[in-house]
C-alpha cells in the first residue's frame, strides 16, 4: 500500500465536521433519499448500516421506517460516528464502531444491510460482501451504492484536475482511486458472487444534481472534508489553503461564481441473500 492509499480511509480531525457541513447536503442527501426508498420497499424489521459516516442515511431511515424497526449504524471511524450521534436521529438507534470486513454480529441477525458510498473504501470488497451475507437472515437483502467513474461526477472531477496544477509531479488521485474507483459493474458482480451471493444483483444507474451556493463550498468540501486533505497535507501541509483556492478558482471558471450545479452519477446495487 502506498503512502496515498494508506490515508484513504482516515476521516479524522476536522474532516468529519466539514464533511457533514458541506459534503452531506451537496452530494449525499439526494442519494440517501433514493437508497432509503429502496430499503423501505422490502420492508425490513432489522437493519444494519455499514460505513454510516456522519449519519445521513441513518437519519433518513430512522425518520421513515416504523418505530419498531431496529437500526444499528456502524462505521470504522469513531470520529464519524461521534459526529453522527451528536447530530442525532428522530428516534433511538444503536451506534457501534465496526469493521465491515469483520462484523461483530451473529449470523442471520438482520433483514437488510445498507451501505451508502462506503464499500469503495474497504480493502477487500469480497470479504466485506461475505460478512454482509453472513449477517443477513434468509430472504434478506443487501442494498448499497457506489459512485460511477470520476468523469461522470463534475465537482469531484474538476477538483481532481485542479490538484494537478498544485502538485504537477505527484498530483493527489484520491477521488479517482477510491470514491470513484469501484464502478465497474462486472467487477461488482464477480465480488458479490465470490462472497457467496447466488442471486444476480440488480444494478441501477442513478443520475442526480450536485448543488452548492458558491464554488467555494465544493472546494472546501473536497479539499478539507475528505481524505484528499490527507494527501495534500502529506505532500506539504502548508499548501492546504492554496489547494483549496485553486479548486475554488477551477470550479468557478467552469460553473460560475453564483449558485452552481453539476452532474452526479452513481450505481445502486440490490442483491438478495
Amino acid at each position: 500500500m502506498n503512502r496515498s492509499s494508506s490515508l484513504d480511509g482516515k476521516f479524522e480531525g476536522s474532516i468529519p465536521k466539514i464533511y457533514e457541513t458541506y459534503l452531506v447536503p451537496m452530494l449525499f442527501e439526494p442519494y440517501a433519499a433514493d437508497i432509503v426508498n429502496r430499503v423501505r420497499a422490502r420492508p425490513p424489521s432489522r437493519i444494519l448500516e455499514i460505513a454510516a459516516g456522519t449519519g445521513v442515511v441513518t437519519r433518513a431511515l430512522a425518520a421513515s421506517t416504523p418505530a419498531d424497526t431496529s437500526i444499528v449504524a456502524t462505521d470504522l471511524n469513531q470520529a464519524m460516528l461521534d459526529r453522527a450521534s451528536a447530530a442525532g436521529t428522530s428516534r433511538a438507534i444503536v451506534w457501534r464502531q465496526a469493521d465491515a470486513m469483520q462484523l461483530p454480529f451473529p449470523d442471520g441477525s438482520f433483514d437488510a444491510v445498507v451501505c451508502q458510498f462506503g464499500v469503495m473504501f474497504v480493502p477487500d470488497k469480497a470479504r466485506a460482501f461475505a460478512e454482509a451475507r453472513r449477517v443477513l437472515a434468509r430472504g434478506g437483502v443487501f442494498v448499497f451504492n457506489v459512485w460511477d467513474r470520476l468523469a461522470e461526477n463534475d465537482f469531484a472531477n474538476t477538483v481532481t484536475q485542479a490538484m494537478e496544477s498544485v502538485f504537477p509531479t505527484d498530483p493527489p488521485r484520491f477521488m479517482e482511486r477510491t470514491p470513484h474507483g469501484y464502478h465497474d459493474k462486472r467487477r461488482i458482480e464477480r465480488d458479490l458472487a465470490s462472497a457467496g451471493f447466488a442471486a444476480s444483483p440488480d444494478i441501477t444507474t442513478v443520475d442526480a444534481r450536485s448543488r452548492a451556493a458558491s464554488a467555494r463550498i465544493p472546494a472546501i468540501a473536497f479539499c478539507q472534508g475528505t481524505p484528499l486533505r490527507n494527501e495534500i497535507e502529506a505532500r506539504d501541509p502548508s499548501r492546504l489553503a492554496e489547494a483549496t483556492d485553486v479548486a475554488d478558482a477551477a470550479i468557478a471558471s467552469r460553473f460560475g461564481r453564483g449558485a452552481i450545479g453539476g452532474r452526479m452519477r452513481a450505481h445502486v446495487i440490490i442483491v438478495d441473500a
